[in-house]
Formats: structure tokens, sequence, C-alpha cells
């Protein structure tokens, strides 16, 4: 018997085979010559059989596939059909190069060419990477890199997802994920939460489960297991059953048991997003990450670019709140013509706010377009800036916003500078939301890329909480009113990260004195379900429990025993 324990990421409970995640194709030796007997002639037609073989598979895939993965592998597959590669590779076999060492060559070529040409061709290089693996992986006759094809539903057991990975992601062929690597706010439990699997991740050793073997994943409680008993069968079963009646949301906010409401907003990355969650009836946006327009650019988009962008988004939600996140670049999401690409320690560095200590241009029209989209439509945009640390940064973040009208103005508590001093700094902005994915990595100390340090990466760490309280605490002190709470607060406080869509953490959020909770839309059918479940001073005296708690698995198990409803619902 085997078991596994890692970090609980999305819920459910489900039975199934597991289909390990190819590892990357190795790159073939140096000068590696063809096997012993092998003439040249009868290695170089070798290649565009393996190339032929690559596109068939892809275009198989593809006609199964809808959306953006369809798209990315009908690309692949046309990459992997064209006669450049082949022919670059079957001329280094005539030089004495085996096939495999040749396609590894000449994709480096073709790869390398494509990134001196800048822009949208650079882009396309590391597909045609991904394409040289395939050919290499059906020349040496090994498993292709990626997502495994099979006919019926699997677990996907993997060391992580690449983003380009979860493209091709099909959840009526996938039921769960579980990976050794990555942690709570890892790109792969991002995409699991958006999807609705069942999910674990940094649970050491799940890589190595023999493909084909039968495992039981709980999703909430982080357990992986190869010895399934009848119970877990059942627990299954009843998960399954769940499902066809799935949990729903009206809008209006969470209304707890003695009549308090909480909004529950939803976090989106553009127009596509903001319609989603329109339709799943999200109460506005708590965090719109306006990010999506500036990626995989070479320079600023005009000012005519953002704000139709912004105006797609603000569309979908007349008469309700926005919150809108002004550019947070650097650290994982490095531009050319704002950050710098040779800082040693990006984040801590001049991140998302502080560009704009040296380039304060690219702000000050994104603010232009913002203001323009709201005056084009009937949205409320509350505008905020992320990395906010000190009383002087808000000052200037603020007092741009109201040369422009934009009012609300906010600021993201991600430090704990921002947190201890919130009474300070929100006496000057307008309402702060807490970004509990940065929150947790300052405050732990912890890169949120590492699976190793997913431990202590955990929303859940009581001095993270304590953070969240005094926020909240500080929030109060700077409005006048200590027992405010809601959307009646004279400075309200929200939170954006992961953590507002777990519903046991949720309730400790609200018991912390949060007036509203965003989060990706599929979770705002069970939060609201919890959050009706208890009374204020309830959540009061769970959140103080979660405090208190010497660990954060304690916290969590503390908060856990008080909420029954999330055993009945296998959350």
């Amino acid at each position: 018997m085997s078991e596994f324990t890692g970090v609980a990421v999305s819920p459910g409970r489900v039975v199934g085979e597991v289909l390990t995640m190819a590892p990357p194709v190795a790159e073939p030796p140096a000068g590696q010559a063809p096997a012993e007997g092998a003439d040249a002639a009868s290695e170089s037609e070798r290649i565009p059989a393996a190339a032929a073989s690559v596109q068939s598979q892809l275009e198989r895939r593809a006609e199964r596939a809808t959306g953006g993965g369809r798209a990315v592998l009908e690309a692949t597959a046309q990459m992997a059909a064209d006669p450049s590669l082949v022919q670059s590779a079957q001329a280094l076999v005539q030089s004495g190069l085996s096939a495999e060492r040749a396609v590894w060559e000449a994709g480096d070529q073709v790869a390398t060419m494509l990134e001196g040409l800048g822009g949208y061709m650079a882009e396309r290089a590391a597909d045609v990477r991904d394409v040289r693996a395939r050919i290499v992986a059906e020349l040496r006759g090994e498993q292709a890199p990626g997502i495994p094809e099979h006919e019926t539903p699997f677990v996907l057991a993997a060391v992580d997802l690449a983003p380009a990975d979860t493209a091709t992601l099909d959840p009526a062929r996938v039921i769960a994920l579980i990976t050794s690597d990555g942690g709570p706010q890892s790109h792969t439990a991002i995409l699991a939460r958006q999807l609705g699997l069942p999910a674990i991740v940094a649970a050491k050793g799940v890589d190595a489960i023999a493909s084909g073997t039968e495992v039981f994943v709980d999703g909430a409680a982080g357990l992986v297991t190869d010895a399934v008993t009848e119970d877990h069968r059942a627990l299954a079963t009843a998960w399954a059953e769940l499902q066809k009646n799935p949990l729903t949301y009206e809008g209006g906010g969470a209304e707890l048991s003695d009549g308090t409401r909480v909004q529950l907003l939803a976090n989106i990355g553009n127009a596509a997003d903001a319609e989603k969650a329109a339709a799943a009836h999200a109460d506005g946006v708590g965090l719109f990450r306006t990010e999506f327009l500036f990626l995989d650019r070479e320079d600023e988009p005009t000012l005519e670019e953002q704000t139709a962008a912004y105006r797609d988004v603000f569309a979908h939600f007349p008469g309700k709140k926005v919150v809108v996140r002004t550019i947070d670049a650097g650290a994982d999401k490095p531009l050319p013509f704002l950050t710098d690409a040779d800082e040693p320690n990006p984040a801590l560095g001049v991140r998302a706010y502080r560009t704009s200590w040296e380039k304060p241009q690219v702000l000050a029209h994104q603010l232009d377009a913002i203001a323009a989209a709201a005056e084009q439509t009937e949205a409320t945009p509350w505008v905020m800036a992320p990395m906010i640390s000190t009383l002087e940064d808000t000052e200037d973040f603020v007092g741009l916003c109201r040369q422009r009208g934009l009012e609300p103005a906010g600021i993201m508590v991600e430090t704990p500078s921002s947190a201890i001093t919130a009474d300070r700094l929100l006496q000057v902005a307008d309402f702060a939301s807490i970004g509990t994915n940065d929150l947790t990595q300052y405050t732990m100390a912890a890169d949120r890329q590492l699976g190793s340090l997913a431990h202590l990466n955990d929303p859940w760490q009581p001095a993270v909480l304590s953070l969240v309280q005094a926020t909240a605490r500080g929030a109060r002190t700077a409005g006048g009113d200590p027992e405010s709470f809601g959307e009646k607060a004279a400075r309200p406080v929200g939170v954006c990260g992961e953590a507002a869509g777990d519903p046991a953490l949720a309730v400790v959020l609200v018991g912390l004195g949060v007036n509203s909770l965003s989060m990706t839309p599929r979770s705002l059918p069970a939060v609201a379900k919890v959050l009706s479940s208890i009374s204020l001073e309830q959540a009061k005296e769970l959140a103080a429990a979660a405090v208190a708690a010497p660990t954060a698995s304690a916290a969590k198990q503390a908060v856990r025993a008080g909420l029954p409803i999330l055993e009945e619902l296998g959350l």
C-alpha cells in the first residue's frame, strides 16, 4: 500500500486509473551517430515517417478538442508537417548524425532563428521545440511529452503541468490532477480550481505511481492512496451524485444565518472571463487583472487599445463594482518595455506599482484609459495598485486617480508592511484588497512557485491570518467605526487571492472582518452555501481559533471541525 499527502487545492473524491505524464524528452548526446549497421539513407528516411506520425497524432487529438486547446493542437500539427524542419534534419544526417540528434539540432536552429526575429515569431520558438521533442520521442518509441492519450477517464499524475500542457487538458477525460511539485498558487492549482477538478499538489512521489494503478483521490483532504477500499468507492460515488445536482448561486451576496451579507465577486483577466463571471451571477469583479493586454508584447499597448479592452469588460457589469488592478508587471510577469530582466531577485524587485517610479507614463496611460472606458459604460470601476508598501506610495497613487476622477481609489495589501500600517494607509486610500497569494509568500519568505516550500506557502498559516486581521482592524480604525462591516464600511477590505475561493477559509476571512470575497466564478456556489450555514458571531469564533492555532494544519482542522457542512458537501 502506498499513501501520499500533499496540498489540497480543489475538492472532490474520485477513484480512477492513473496515467503518468511523460517526463521531458532527454536531449540526444552531442555527436550521436546512427545505430551500428544503419546507413545514412535509411536513417534519413526515419525522419519524415516520424514527423508524419506526430502530425497524424496531433490532428486526431485536435478533432476531439475544443476552443483554445484545439487551436494549439492544430498549430502544432501544422508545424510537424513543415518540410523545412525535416529537410534540415535530413541534411544533418548526411554529416554522420543519428536521426534523433539531427532532429534535435535542426529544431534548435529553427527555434533560435525565430527568437532572433522577435515579436510573434519569437513566441513560436517554444512550439518548434515541442514538435522537435515529439519527433524525437517517436523515433525512440517513447511516450510523447504532454498529457497522455486514453480512451477512458483517468487521474493525471505529473511533476507539474506547464501552461502549454493545460491548453490541451480535456476535463471530460481527466477526472483529477495530482502533482509532486507546484504549490497552492501554481498554474496547475489555479487551473484545477477553474475547471472544478479534484486536485492535489506538492504530493511527493505521485509522479512515480505506475500508469494503470487504481487510486483514490480526496482533493479536500490532500490524500492519494492505491489501497482503494469500499468506503473510498462509496465516497467517490457520493461525490459523483452531488455533481449531478451541483450547487447554484443566484447573486446578491452570501447571506449568513443571521442576515449579514458578504459580497461575492469574481476574479477575471479579460472580457471573455467577464462574460462567464456575469453568467455565474457574480456581484461584480473583485480583481480585474489588466496585464493580459500587456503580456507577450514588445511595446506598450496604445491608449485606444487599452480603452477598448477595459470597456469590453465593464460592459458586462452595468451598475456594478469592477475592481481594476493596475499592471502587475515583474517577477513571473516580465515585460521588455517596463521591467529589468537582469534583477537578481525580481519577486523583491521593481515590480507592479514600483515600475512607475522610473517609467510613470505607463501607469498614467493606463489610468487615462480606465477613466475613458468608465465614461463609456455604466460600470463603477474601483481602481487599485498592487505592491503598495508605504504611505508615500499610497498618496502618490491615490492622487493620480483623483486627478482623473477615478474614485474610489485603493491599494492592494500584499506585504506585511502594508498590513501592519493599514490604519495609516487607509486614511488616504478608499479601500484595500488583500492579495493572499503574495501576502503569504512575503510573510513566510517562501517563493510561491516552489513546490518544496508549499507547506510554508499556505494561506492557513496563523501569521498570514494575523496580518489579514490587522488589515481589517486598521481599516475600521481609519474609517472611524470599529464595528463597521459589509458594504457600509467606511474603508471596505476585500480578499482577491486564491484563499477567498476556499469555503472553509472564506468563513475565517469573514470572521476576521473582510467585507467582500473575490474568486474564480466556479467557487461562488460553494462559498455562498457554506457561509449561509453560520452567523457572523460563529465566523468570528472560528477565525479566532484559526489565528490562535499553533500551525497551519491545526488552524485548518479546527475550522473544518466547526463546519460539518463541508463533509456533507464533500468539500
